[in-house]
């Protein structure tokens, strides 16, 4: 069992408080996501689950064992960092077979397993040259064939597609999804591309500023984020957010930039239980429950059209809604011809709406 915990962990370099008490557990055989922007603390979390950096405070337990004090090396866990970490004298073979070397693998056994790993990495062909002849991209697959050729407790992964092209990097995705679902392998992964903590997360923690913000599966985050953090940092184009207040005496949201009165949303009467009349709140939507008319439409505001994005089966329509811009995602292949000013009508069922401090009116 390689089950995970984080129990109050904490990490300061002098006045910089890195990673503030976070909780976390990664069940046994999951595929776990670290996700966040750069500085948020998710590969300093890494790094201390694999004991490359040692806690301020809190205790780290991989399956049974207080891994807090153990060195690196003890902890029969298996990195792949960003930059790669090969060593330069050694072929691509040795690179990838030294993690097996060491533990006394048999020399027939250890080649047909990295031959393996190499031939699913599309690198099987690179095995006798050296990192300086490999691209950039040929080294970071030769790095999570590092990983993966050793049978560790627990894969821990520091963005390790970065640097490989857009098709190799949706050819690495499935291949490592599919090696984690048949070895079962339980693994921690950072990263900062929100489509990559999707498509290969079962559960996802948002970090910002050294803290979990929320943690769920990535349906859960991306239907219900829980903090206009989370809310405008998951999903591409992140969720439309526009200030309105409550209006009790005449049951309405009045949205702020755009002039729409919204009447008795379904969520009403529990809204109206959590907060005061004309409290200033953000109401958020996803761009996808919105829709565009050419007239005005009851429950629709009026925006201008701004610029239009196809992108192959769908279309993006960016429009300026007072000082603020709100983007809508229709599905269709073709391009919509829009006059310059359209009504936009979001779906009540879909609308959240959050405290001017940015929490989830729950």
């Amino acid at each position: 069992m390689a089950r995970i915990i984080l129990e109050d962990v904490s990490k300061h370099f002098g006045s910089v408080v890195a990673v503030d008490r976070i909780n976390l557990t990664v069940e046994d055989g999951e595929f776990f996501a670290l996700l966040g922007p750069s500085g948020c603390g998710k590969t300093t979390t890494l790094r201390m689950i694999a004991g490359l950096e040692k806690p301020a405070g809190g205790a780290i337990r991989i399956g049974d064992r207080d891994v807090t004090e153990l060195p690196p090396r003890e902890r029969d866990v298996a990195m792949v960092f960003q930059d790669y970490a090969l060593y330069p004298h050694m072929t691509m073979l040795d690179n990838i077979g030294y993690p097996l070397k060491v533990r006394g693998v048999p020399k027939a056994e250890l080649l047909a397993r990295v031959t393996q790993v190499a031939r699913s990495l599309g690198i099987d062909h690179l095995l006798e040259r050296r990192p300086a002849q490999l691209s950039g991209g040929q080294q970071q697959r030769a790095a999570v064939a590092r990983a993966i050729v050793h049978h560790a407790q627990a894969f821990l992964f520091d963005e390790p597609l970065s640097n490989l092209d857009a098709k190799l990097r949706v050819e690495a995705r499935g291949f490592l999804k599919y090696l984690q679902h048949e070895v079962g392998v339980t693994t921690v992964y950072v990263t900062h591309d929100q489509a990559e903590a999707m498509a290969l997360a079962d559960h996802i923690a948002i970090m910002d500023q050294g803290k979990v913000i929320q943690v769920g599966t990535p349906l859960e985050v991306y239907r219900r984020p829980q903090t206009v953090f989370v809310a405008s940092f998951l999903g591409n184009p992140p969720m439309n957010l526009l200030p309105c207040r409550l209006d009790l005496a005449n049951r309405q949201v009045r949205v702020n930039a755009a002039g729409l009165r919204l009447d008795s949303v379904p969520h009403w009467e529990h809204l109206a239980t959590r907060v005061h009349d004309g409290e200033e709140l953000i109401l958020g939507i996803r761009p996808e429950h919105l829709t565009l008319h050419a007239s005005e439409t009851p429950q629709a505001f009026p925006g201008e059209l701004y610029v239009t994005q196809p992108l192959g089966a769908e279309s993006l329509v960016i429009l300026q809604v007072g000082d603020k811009t709100v983007s809508v995602r229709l599905f269709t292949d073709e391009p919509p011809r829009l006059a310059r000013r359209v009504w936009i009508q979001p779906d009540p069922n879909r609308i959240f709406f959050y405290r001017s401090s940015g929490e989830l009116i729950a």
